[in-house]
């Protein structure tokens, strides 16, 4: 991703914003209803249909294609490759291809994360024909010339170099590092300044070759488009890429538990994280996983984390935990940064509730308001915007939940038990953590 992002147009920010109040005021989560849709060459893709605004919006995701896949010695190559899609393709460079983006208020733009790689795209509807010729060439015939090759680099290079005295980011470099010791989770996803010199033209276009196909491809539309005529859009735009992407395995891991790790640095501040077991998003106990979390400290002002950390002590602006699933991995960390002088207080603070959590496990009162909160949120969080929803179309496709999931995830989180929630508690926090400072020596 780049760390500067292109502003959208005034055309297409105020269509989105109105095509956004459109699906918000939808009313119940299940009245977005889904449609499964395969073109003629035999991609499939998830469609909601709707044409209160004549705007299109895409996502759509290249699974197991993220920085796992960066060849040994080029980490980074993803992420350099997502800020480089939309800087010229086929006939047109940088220049001009940014400005045909801008005239036609298209906003087109790619992500690596650690699993997979991904685009967001919109469109006018007056525009599309042209809009997706672009969208095509990005996909198909990037250019990666030598200036906007240069230029992207630079930008991301500067950014890590500005990270190296960032606490925050120097704890999660030492967490991946120690948690995910010796597995691709353990690398940088933008890379380092010495990978990044490395990586080439060639290199991009080898990493695209490989890894960007129509087996691995999960495609979300929203908006203005019949399945007849999103069907040729995905043979157009997809329909030339190989059959079978050519991604290197990657092993399943489980985090490293039970370590310490202080990391000096010259800052008022320490910045701590824990890292322990988390669920895969497969498990049948994820969501019994999730609502625990949300009540330790996933949910923000009202966590037990949050009230004990920063509304009672005072001692850091916020404090937090959270469940991330990736493909290979399952992990539940927890986070704060404070005075120094009261790092120690804070990492004692947040291994009692851990181990309250862990003997104990919620009350009734807290079971029955995190429900309520994660149901409701849910709309709010995933609908609320048309690239949104083709955003929570593809995510149902790379977890395999089902078309039906919005329809379910209500009954789902309500057959939760208080057993399934404490169990769940004394499985994953009776672990002893591993625990990442970043501070003055003898925080």
């Amino acid at each position: 991703m780049k760390p500067f992002a292109k502003p959208l147009s005034g055309a297409i920010a105020a269509l989105t914003l109105s095509l956004g109040l459109s699906f918000a005021s939808l009313g119940p989560v299940g009245a977005v209803e889904i449609q499964e849709v395969t073109s003629p060459g035999g991609i499939k893709a998830l469609l909601v249909e709707d044409y209160t605004n004549p705007l299109i919006a895409m996502k759509f995701a290249f699974k197991g294609a993220g920085s796992t896949q960066d060849p040994e010695g080029n980490e980074g190559t993803a992420n350099l490759m997502s800020g480089l899609l939309d800087e010229g393709a086929g006939e047109i460079d940088s220049r001009a291809f940014q400005a045909r983006l801008d005239d036609l208020g298209v906003s087109l733009s790619y992500d690596a994360s650690l699993d997979n790689f991904s685009g967001n795209f919109r469109t006018i509807v007056e525009f599309e024909d042209d809009a997706f010729d672009l969208l095509k060439l990005s996909v198909n015939d990037p250019r990666f010339d030598e200036e906007p090759v240069a230029r992207i680099r630079g930008q991301i290079k500067a950014s890590i170099v500005a990270d190296q005295n960032d606490p925050g980011e120097l704890a999660g470099k030492a967490f991946r590092e120690t948690v995910f010791a010796g597995h691709p989770y353990s690398r940088p996803t933008e890379g380092t300044v010495e990978s990044l010199d490395t990586v080439t033209a060639d290199d991009l276009r080898a990493f695209r070759n490989k890894n960007f196909a129509r087996d691995n491809l999960y495609v979300g539309v929203v908006g203005a488009i019949s399945p007849e005529q999103l069907g040729k859009r995905l043979d157009e735009v997809f329909g030339a890429l190989p059959k079978t992407a050519t991604l290197k395995p990657i092993a399943q891991t489980e985090p490293v538990t039970g370590k310490t790790v202080a990391v000096e640095l010259d800052v008022p501040q320490t910045a701590i994280q824990f890292a322990l077991p988390g669920v895969m998003r497969d498990d049948e106990e994820f969501f019994a996983a999730y609502l625990m979390n949300h009540i330790l400290g996933g949910g923000s002002f009202t966590s037990r984390l949050y009230t004990e950390i920063r509304e009672k002590r005072g001692l850091a602006y916020g404090a937090g935990s959270w469940l991330a699933s990736y493909d290979h991995a399952a992990v539940l960390g927890a986070s704060t940064a404070t005075r120094s002088d009261k790092a120690a207080e804070s990492i004692e603070i947040i291994r009692d509730e851990l181990k309250r959590m862990s003997e104990e496990g919620p009350s009734k009162e807290e079971l029955a308001k995190a429900k309520a909160y994660v149901k409701g949120s849910y709309a709010i969080r995933n609908l609320d915007s048309s690239l949104a929803i083709a955003s929570t179309l593809v995510g149902i496709q790379l977890d395999d939940l089902g078309n039906d999931y919005i329809d379910r995830r209500e009954a789902i989180i309500d057959a939760v038990t208080m057993e399934e929630v404490k169990q769940i508690a004394r499985k994953l926090l009776s672990v002893e953590p591993t625990v990442i400072t970043v501070g003055p020596a003898g925080a």
